[in-house]
């Protein structure tokens, strides 16, 4: 087991052989020696001390002390501890100083931790930042752990040495803490090594462990060096090298030692020990070791030593330069992040609060100081980080003026303290700190035009900056809490005030910080748990409040006491403002009139002047704007005023500032001084001066190349005074002149010139010479002034001063020379013409001078000209070029000069040609005779010369040539006209019969030349020496000489040689020739490649094998290649050798068995070669034998075939045997010979099934078999039969049984083999037969019978369980009793994952007739769901009953899709009146109109008229109401009422069966009542034996005194009641259609927060929202993320293969293999053999579920229900780990095999399962490792459980391993009985973006639906039929107005005693407006 810092390396030395100990005698008398090692291996400790005296020659009597080089005394139980090559010290007393200094050498090689953390965030990755000041923090931490023990003060001292004179640069920190002891020195350089574990170090040294501190305010325990990692980190990122200075406390010796990489990298080279150096542990202030050269400064720091009680100095050196630099030139800020990290450790746990003196807690300690040492002569940079007042937190603490603290406790004993802040609002500005330092904070203002609407004092900085133990953690921040999170509406606050606080987290250590202490890994995720409870700190005590409560409370008393705000009065409106550029803020601005601020009133007109801005700006106020949607005064933290600039006529313009821009200090006179002085000094007008001269005036002309200036200008203003800036007060703009000079092309206008002129004092604006004036043509100059800022040319509208000049530029006199283009190529002797262009200065065409004398000059030719031409253009004519031409020159200069012209030379080139063809040469030349071998070429050489002799060309310049002598000579042409020269005769000269020598003359000549002479020449040519002839010939020894003719045809045995063949070959002269080795090697046989090269020297020719097939003939040739080739050939004709075996020829291959092989067998002799030889007979007969296993001889048959010459075999028949090849055997004399006939199957007699299942077969009801049925056709022996003639059919031998199948019958394959896929199985539960037979033509074959067990599905909806109170009574217009719809599966239990829109209720009024709904049934939806309902049980709550009483039904239907429905028993249901509530008639009658005549009709105010009690919806109310309905007569005021008849002033009616009958109801004759007044009927019931509250029925009636009038009145009130109830139709139905607006708006709305709810969602998913605009570019996305999520699940991967029908069912999981799935491959193959007797057993959860499928099955399937298993939560660690320390080094990466198991569902129950069939069982990764680890764990006396191992072993719990039973089989023989693998990462994500996009696409198209049909509404509103109905509703009501004033009218004519007015409308109730559910229209359900 290795420890941390114990060498580990190889070539350590073995500890268990060998130990020895190093001893430093270190008496005071004694001197400095290396010290010297004692072998202890086997010594005690009296024998140690014995060798000790040995050693060191010590008396018996002289005393010593033997101690570690931590003062620590050896004794006997300290010397046991000793490790080999630890060192001691020989001392006279313990406390004796040391004599010498000494080295101890020690081992820090990095700890495992630094593997097993490997993967944390790397240090120092600072985000962008520099990190320096991070790397001192961990430096800083390391101190103040070291002194968090100290009384008195706790220095810590950085020094920064950058004195290269005293060996810099370096850096020192210092602090007065405990210092440290050798052994924590060399813990301290352990790597990884931290405070948690090092009492798990087994050596000498410190054994204590770590103790946590105790609980202080803020955290504020220095427990913050923690990891063992940021020491070593920090002093290698800031330098190369660390020297460790350190004395503990209560020790004498100082203790030092060095890290650097220098080390490490000379280790490495020499292959030494990397991890491993020395302690020098020495006396203080003891420099002998130190290096006098270099490092000064450590003599200083190590004389500061002496009269230390301890200390600890980290000393680095080597540090980056890049890093000097930024500590030199960035010491303010880091020193400041510092300040900011270490803020509570430095000021205490108030912070730096300047403005209260008075501390709540103790004051620090903690004095800090950074110290900056750079040369000798300057002095040094010291500060106090408890004096840096501009950090960060410092900031926060002094601008604060209330604070909020509170407190948050989870779990583990983990708290925050927190503390929020409140920085007010005052005036003008937030007083929220900002970094001054900041990028943000350094700029200036914002710029006037910028809209800031509450400039907010937060921003995007979040809430919280966190501490852990004190300590600043810089990259981590808090953004809120749910109970201080700004409210999205509603505040009780203004939201701005949520951006006026700080805070501040203090996390005590019981959460996780990164090793570089940079960042939180788990603040926040904890913070947000459930379990974490929030308190409230008040005064110091923990209040148990509702912290939001108490926050909100708390902000807003700290905005109303502190934030000082501006009040805008005189509200104007609102405005636009057009120009903000961020749309959302252009709207809506509130206007002011008048501003009070800080007791002061701004009003409009007023005039201001603005601060904060150059230039300043003077204006009068136009209005107030503040950027919300406001009325009236109102008081805001900021806004903006928008002023007219002043004066106008300067300006001319608005602008908008923030109020913060208004100097509240200017006076009016003085802004109005300003404005009245700006007018004097504006800008007038130009003045141009020539310094030097030669003034350029309007319309000069000026040849080209003319210098212009310089120019001098002036600005002058009205005054006349010169100017250069425009007079703007306080910011005065500077004024330039752009001078721009602007040539008028004919292309259009180019600026040439420009330039811009900036003000001198001495120069005014000067403008240099300008001479590039070299364009043709009109020029312009301009002058203008312009503001040089902006460069703009106007100012308030008008443009500045400005100047123009304008001049022509033309051409120069000539200087120059141009060639024109010269035609070239040019011939000798031909004439040809130079032009000449005479050019200005500017290369501008112009006149040529005059007397013109050109001179021409070549040399390499003579030329000559014939003078000038002039014209149009100058040319030199009739040149002339003479001289013999140069073969390597082609081109040829020319130089022309002309006298007098500044550049007068020029030169061109040309290409000079050979002149005409003159003269014809012939080579060789002279008069020699040419002589040339017939069959070689000539090669005659000709060549066309012009006049000076140079080789001419010419088109058409052919050289003919034509041999005379003898006829059908050859003629030859060769085409000079590109070359002027030519070969001919070329090709090889081929003449007939030369035989010997023969002379001709040849004749060349131009034909197209007749001017150029011919050339004669003598040819002789001479016989061809070339091979002619090839004669092949054959001698053996002694023989004579066969010639082989050509063509010749030669008789050979076939397979033969023929050798001794040789060759001779001949001359055209018939002369033989000699065969020299470059001829043989061009003779090519076609019977070999290979031939011998020194035979055919000798002229033999290789032999020649005889081909093998007989009677063929076969054509051989031999060749001579050269320049032609010279052949001769032979044929030979091969006949057979002697025989050699038999041939046998089958005319079948194949028969099947028991029948007879078809065709006839043909045997025959042939030779070795397989020629058919003619020895064969009739007689041979006899002598031929055939035999073959199971072959039946007595049908054989020979025979003899006279005309093939062959012998036949007939009757070959196998009768018994397995399918398959025969060996047939035929033997002839001693000749025998096999061939194969194959045997197949005989004719189809039954079939079979392959791979017969169990049965019976386990299926869901509904489904089908995974696995196809595969039946097999056979014979009678049992052989597979392939006849596809047979067509299998299948039958279901039970008629409920329906199975649907691909095919139903289909022939079988090429193998005799049928496949059936059963898709689908219906049918009742039980067993079903299911039979296959086979047929062909009308024959039958018997097939298997296959047992099917059909179990229900539990997942298929099968019935619709209705529940309700069926015994309640429903009442109309209540609410329905809860139906409770339970969707049943087959077996009776509930089907789960039902979605509840896909359950619907159908209501309609009518009997239960049928089994589908009426088609008016209206659709309720199902509620939504509650936690406590049962999953497969759904519940229609609140459900309202119809108003309307009687019979109604009610049916629900479940959608399994679009077409497939579920369908529910009808209820029949009775709904019943409500409970009494008014007495009322069915049909209200009409207004009576009564007179008080004497005609009793007249006075009839009722004929009939029948009331009922009824209830609230009109629904007569239950029968069995008795009482008694009083009539009366009431009227308005005091008017005199009509009585009845008998002068009565009530009557009486009965009320039978809740019904009451009013009859002749009539007035008194000469009754009392006011003439055309309206009276009132009121109909009062009273009920016996009841105590209901009836409300009584009112009429209205209009009282006449004569009957005429009566008519009219009468008349009137029909009108008006007909007119009253038409307006209520159409009021009813405005009253609809507005109710339905404001519904689907409500809808819109809804949609559209639905959309927004999702986006944040699915953008947090990795959904690009810019590309889901529309519903096409969502189902795209649908589309392509389905097509991936298809890809995933489709790829390859391991599969379970086992059925599970069980699944899904209640109470079932499934089987085992399918609950667990297994990553990697070699891990689920062993763990599925491991369990593979359990793999298919059903896990249940109930044993109830468990029995039910145990009979289901017949006991056949294994079940493990959950209930019974006895399971235990286990979270101990492996059996090698021990109180959280690995008791030995394991190999083979040892887990549990539970813990590689990966549940997809069902996490818990799985849980429990496995941990009961697997146990503790281990996985490693090979069988060493198992062996290795299971003797390890039982060597420390502990129970080892299975182990498997990854390539198949098993090592039993008792230790048993090897044998088949202990190794896995491969993969593929488990067949499908083992663990898939889990899906990619990526499924579940790709999943969820899925479902969200179905739901944004649902939201989205429902969004479009709903802003349709409200678009759709709308329009309806609109439509022409809408308004017509309107327009109809506004006539019917003026008629209604109408008649009540002629009805009001009629009663003010009318004299008596009191006057009424009232409407005519009946005072019935006013019919109330449509439910929504009864507006909505009837929804169809298609069944």
């Amino acid at each position: 087991m290795a420890e941390a810092g114990a060498g580990n390396e190889p070539g350590h030395r073995d500890k268990t052989h060998q130990r020895s100990i190093l001893v430093f005698d270190c008496r005071p008398d004694s001197s400095a020696e290396a010290p010297r090692a004692i072998d202890v291996a086997g010594m005690d400790y009296g024998s140690f001390l014995q060798a000790v005296r040995r050693e060191f020659s010590l008396s018996k009597n002289e005393t010593f002390v033997i101690s570690t080089t931590d003062r620590r005394q050896v004794d006997k139980e300290l010397y046991n501890e000793l490790l080999d090559g630890k060192t001691l010290h020989l001392l006279q007393s313990v406390d004796q100083e040391l004599s010498v200094a000494t080295q101890e050498r020690i081992d820090y090689l990095p700890h495992y931790h630094t593997l097993v953390q490997c993967g944390m965030y790397e240090y120092y990755a600072s985000e962008g930042q520099k990190a320096l000041p991070y790397a001192f923090a961990e430096l800083i931490d390391n101190a103040l752990s070291a002194t968090a023990n100290n009384t008195g003060k706790r220095i810590i001292e950085i020094r920064l040495l950058f004195d290269e004179a005293q060996g810099g640069p370096a850096v020192v920190v210092m602090d007065n803490g405990c210092g440290m002891t050798s052994q924590q020195l060399n813990n301290w350089a352990v790597y990884r090594l931290s405070k948690f574990i090092r009492n798990n170090r087994v050596s000498e040294g410190d054994h204590t462990s770590y103790v946590r501190p105790k609980a202080v305010p803020r955290s504020l325990n220095s427990d913050i060096s923690y990891f063992g990692v940021g020491g070593k980190q920090a002093v290698f990122y800031i330098g190369h090298s660390v020297r460790m200075i350190s004395k503990p406390t209560g020790s004498p010796d100082v203790h030092e030692f060095i890290m650097s990489k220098e080390d490490f990298e000379r280790k490495e080279k020499n292959r030494e020990h990397i991890y491993s150096g020395f302690i020098r542990n020495r006396k203080p202030g003891d420099c002998t070791h130190l290096n006098v050269s270099d490092e000064q400064f450590l003599r200083s720091i190590v004389l500061e030593e002496e009269g230390k009680e301890s200390f600890t100095a980290v000393v680095i050196t080597g540090v980056q330069p890049e890093h000097v630099t930024y500590l030199k030139q960035y010491f303010h800020l880091w020193t400041r992040e510092l300040a900011h990290t270490y803020h509570y450790y430095i000021h205490g746990i108030d912070g730096n609060n300047k403005t209260q003196p008075q501390r709540t807690g103790p004051v620090s300690n903690i004095d800090i100081q950074i110290s900056l040492f750079e040369r000798s002569t300057r002095m040094p940079r010291v500060i106090n980080l408890r004096e840096v007042d501009n950090d960060m937190q410092t900031l926060y603490v002094n601008s604060s003026v209330s604070t909020f603290e509170f407190k948050a406790t989870g779990a583990e004993d983990s708290l925050v303290e927190g503390m929020i802040r409140y920085h007010p609002f005052l005036f003008d500005r937030e007083t929220y700190p900002v970094d001054p330092y900041s990028a943000s904070a350094s700029g200036e203002d914002e710029d006037e035009d910028c809209v800031v609407l509450n400039p907010e004092g937060q921003g995007k900085r979040l809430i919280f900056e966190c501490f852990w133990n004190g300590r600043l953690i810089p990259y981590t921040t808090v953004s809120e809490f749910e109970w201080c999170v700004r409210p999205k509406n509603g505040a009780a606050v203004p939201l701005e005030c949520y951006n006026r606080i700080s805070g501040v987290l203090f996390a005590n250590d019981r959460f996780q910080v990164s090793t570089n202490k940079l960042t939180f890994m788990d603040l926040e995720l904890r913070l947000r748990d459930k379990e974490t409870i929030f308190t409230r700190v008040h005064n110091g005590q923990e209040q148990r409040v509702k912290i939001q409560r108490e926050f909100i409370n708390w902000l807003k008393e700290c905005h109303e006491r502190f934030d000082k705000q501006v009040m805008f009065q005189g509200f104007l409106g609102v405005m636009t403002r057009t120009d903000v550029t961020t749309k959302r803020l252009q709207s809506p601005w509130a206007k002011f009139k008048s501003m009070k601020w800080d007791g002061k009133t701004y009003t409009k007109g007023q005039y201001v002047k603005s601060v904060r801005k150059l230039p300043v700006m003077f204006g009068s106020i136009v209005q107030f704007l503040l950027y919300g949607d406001y009325e009236g005064d109102v008081y805001a933290t900021g806004g903006h005023v928008q002023i007219a600039l002043e004066p106008k006529e300067l300006y001319g313009e608005e602008k908008i500032i923030p109020i913060s821009n208004i100097d509240r200090q200017a006076t009016s006179a003085s802004i109005e001084k300003n404005i009245e002085e700006e007018f004097a000094k504006l800008p007038d007008r130009l003045r141009l001066t020539w310094p030097e001269g030669n003034p350029w005036v309007d319309e000069d002309v000026r040849p080209a190349g003319a210098p212009m200036g310089p120019i001098q200008v002036e600005i002058l203003n009205k005054k006349g005074e010169s100017m250069s800036r425009l007079p703007l007060a306080g910011n005065a703009k500077k004024l330039s002149i752009n001078l721009k000079v602007v040539w008028h092309s004919p292309k259009g206008d180019v600026q040439t010139n420009s330039h811009i002129g900036v003000h001198s004092a001495k120069w005014e604006y000067w403008f240099r010479t300008m001479e590039n004036f070299s364009k043709l043509g009109n020029y312009t100059l301009h002058l203008q002034a312009m503001i040089s800022d902006s460069s703009a040319n106007e100012w308030a509208g008008e443009r500045l001063p400005h100047y123009t000049l304008n001049f022509t530029i033309k051409e120069g006199e000539a200087v120059a020379f141009v060639l024109g283009v010269i035609s070239s190529p040019v011939q000798i002797g031909v004439p040809f013409t130079v032009p000449l262009d005479f050019r200005d200065e500017f290369d501008y065409p112009t006149q040529p001078p005059t007397d013109i004398k050109p001179q021409l000059e070549c040399s390499s030719l003579e030329l000559s000209f014939d003078g000038m031409a002039f014209g149009c253009m100058c040319a030199i004519k009739d040149v002339k070029a003479k001289g013999k031409l140069s073969r390597h020159s082609k081109m040829h200069t020319v130089k022309v000069h002309i006298p007098g012209l500044k550049q007068s030379v020029q030169s061109f080139q040309i290409a000079v040609q050979p002149g005409p063809p003159h003269n014809l040469v012939v080579f060789p030349e002279g008069d020699d005779v040419i002589s040339v071998e017939n069959g070689n070429p000539a090669n005659i050489r000709v060549e066309v010369h012009d006049e000076y002799h140079n080789i001419t060309t010419h088109p058409k310049l052919t050289v003919r040539y034509q041999l005379l002598g003898a006829p059908d000579l050859p003629v030859d042409v060769v085409d000079c006209s590109h070359t002027g020269s030519g070969v001919l005769l070329a090709k090889p000269l081929q003449l007939k019969n030369v035989h010997a020598q023969q002379t001709y003359t040849a004749k060349f000549n131009i034909p197209n030349h007749k001017t150029v002479a011919c050339v004669e020449r003598k040819l002789r040519v001479l016989p061809s020496s070339r091979v002619a002839r090839l004669e092949v010939y054959r001698q053996e020894e002694g023989s004579d000489v066969m010639v082989l003719q050509n063509s010749e045809a030669i008789d050979w045995t076939a397979g033969d040689t023929l050798g001794s063949l040789n060759f001779r070959l001949y001359d055209e002269g018939d002369r033989l020739v000699s065969l020299p080795p470059k001829l043989t090697n061009k003779i090519k046989v076609n019977w070999t490649a290979e031939v011998n090269a020194d035979e055919l020297s000798k002229g033999k020719l290789p032999s020649l094998c005889v081909p093998t097939q007989a009677q063929r003939e076969h054509f051989y040739s031999v060749s001579f290649h050269d320049q032609h080739i010279v052949s001769t050939s032979f044929i030979i004709v091969t006949r057979p050798d002697e025989p050699e075996t038999l041939r046998v020829t089958l005319s079948e291959s194949a028969v099947q068995m028991g029948e007879t092989l078809s065709g006839t067998i043909y045997v025959e002799e042939i030779d070795q070669f397989g020629n058919k030889t003619d020895r064969l007979s009739a007689e041979s007969v006899k002598g031929l034998t055939v035999s073959a296993d199971d072959l039946d001889e007595a049908a054989l048959l020979i025979d003899w075939q006279a005309s093939t010459a062959q012998l036949s075999v007939c009757g070959v028949r196998f009768a018994s045997g397995p399918p398959g090849p025969r060996e047939l055997c035929f033997k002839y004399q001693n000749m025998e010979k096999f061939v194969r006939i194959k045997v197949t199957a005989g004719p189809p007699a039954r079939l079979v099934l392959l791979e017969k299942p169990e049965m019976p077969v386990q299926v869901l009801n509904g489904h089908g078999l995974e696995t196809p049925i595969t039946l097999q056709l056979c014979d009678e022996w049992g052989n597979p039969s392939p006849d596809q003639r047979i067509n299998i059919v299948m039958k279901t031998l039970s008629p409920q049984l329906k199975v649907k199948s691909s095919v139903s019958s289909q022939p079988v394959d090429v193998e005799g083999k049928a496949s059936f896929i059963l898709e689908k199985i219906n049918g009742p539960k039980g067993e079903h037969q299911l039979e296959f037979r086979g047929s062909f033509s009308r024959n039958s074959i018997s097939g298997p019978v296959v047992t099917l067990n059909v179990i229900p599905d539990p997942n298929i909806p099968f019935t619709l369980n209705i529940e309700y109170d069926r015994n309640a009574t429903l009442c109309a217009g209540d609410i329905f009793p809860v139906f409770t719809v339970g969707v049943l599966s087959e077996e009776g239990g509930p089907v789960r994952n039902i979605c509840p829109a896909s359950l619907s209720m159908l209501l309609w009024q009518g009997l239960a007739v049928g089994s589908r709904p009426s088609s008016d049934a209206s659709t309720l939806k199902c509620s939504k769901r509650q936690d406590s309902e049962t999953d497969g049980y759904f519940c229609f709550r609140d459900k309202q009953i119809p108003e309307l009483a009687g019979k109604y039904a009610v049916q629900f239907v479940l959608a399994l899709d679009k077409t497939k429905y579920r369908w529910s028993q009808q209820i029949a249901i009775n709904v019943v009146p409500n409970k009494p509530a008014k007495l009322a008639p069915e049909v209200p009658p009409s207004t009576p109109v009564v007179s008080n005549g004497n005609t009793r009709v007249n006075r009839t105010l009722l004929d009939s008229l029948c009331l009922k009690i009824m209830d609230n919806y009109n629904n007569t109310a239950d029968e069995g109401l008795e009482g008694q309905v009083f009539v009366t007569v009431t009227g308005t005021g005091d008017m005199e009422v009509p009585r009845f008849e008998n002068g009565d002033e009530s009557v009486t009616y009965s009320l039978n069966n809740g019904e009451a009958h009013i009859t002749d109801l009539a007035i008194l004759e000469n009754s009392p009542g006011v003439d055309g007044a309206e009276y009132v009927l009121h109909f009062q019931p009273e009920l016996k034996m009841s105590s209901a509250t009836i409300t009584s029925y009112s009429l209205t009636f209009r009282f006449c005194n004569d009957a005429e009038r009566q008519k009219i009145m009468s008349t009137l009130s029909k009108k008006k009641d007909r007119l009253s109830q038409t307006i209520l139709m159409y009021r009813d139905i405005f009253d609809t259609n507005e109710q339905l607006i404001s519904e689907l708006k409500c809808q819109v709305r809804d949609a559209t927060n639905k959309l927004c709810e999702l986006k944040p969602e699915m953008i947090k998913n990795g959904l690009i929202m810019s590309e889901l605009t529309t519903v096409a570019a969502i189902e795209n996305e649908i589309n392509g993320k389905k097509a991936i999520l298809t890809t995933m699940e489709n790829q390859h991967r391991r599969r379970c293969t086992i059925p599970d029908p069980f699944k899904g069912s209640p109470d079932v999981l499934g089987k085992v293999a399918h609950l667990a799935q297994v990553e990697d491959d070699d891990a689920a193959k062993v763990i599925s053999w491991h369990i593979l007797g359990d793999m298919d057993c059903v896990v249940t959860e109930t044993t109830a579920a468990a029995k039910r499928i145990y009979n289901d099955t017949h006991g056949r399937q294994q079940v493990i229900p959950l209930e019974t298993v006895f399971w235990r939560p286990n979270n101990r660690p492996l059996p090698h780990i021990k109180n959280g320390s690995p008791l030995f080094g394991p190999l083979g990466n040892p887990v549990f095999v539970k813990d590689l198991l990966i549940f997809p569902q069902h996490v818990e129950s799985c849980n429990k399962v496995f941990t009961s069939l697997l146990g503790d069982t281990i996985l490693v990764d090979d069988l060493d490792s198992a062996n290795h680890y299971r003797r390890g764990v039982v060597q420390n006396k502990i129970q080892c459980p299975t182990i498997l191992t990854r390539q198949g072993e098993r090592i039993r719990s008792n230790g048993k391993f090897g044998g088949l039973q202990n190794k896995a089989p491969s993969i593929e023989k488990l067949r499908g009985q083992v663990f898939g693998a889990p899906l990619p990462k990526d499924h579940n994500s790709t999943r969820t973006q899925i479902e969200l996009l179905q739901q944004y696409l649902g939201a989205m198209q429902k969004a479009a639906n709903v802003q349709s049909d409200y678009n759709g509404h709308l329009q309806y509103l609109q439509s022409p039929e809408m308004e017509q109905k309107q327009r109809e509703l506004r006539q019917q009501e003026d008629e209604l107005r109408d008649i009540e004033k002629t009805l009001a009218s009629t009663l003010e004519g009318t004299s008596g005693p009191v006057t009424v007015k009232r409407s005519l409308e009946p005072e019935t109730p006013e019919p109330s407006i449509p439910s929504k559910r009864s507006r909505r229209k009837t929804q169809k359900l298609d069944s």
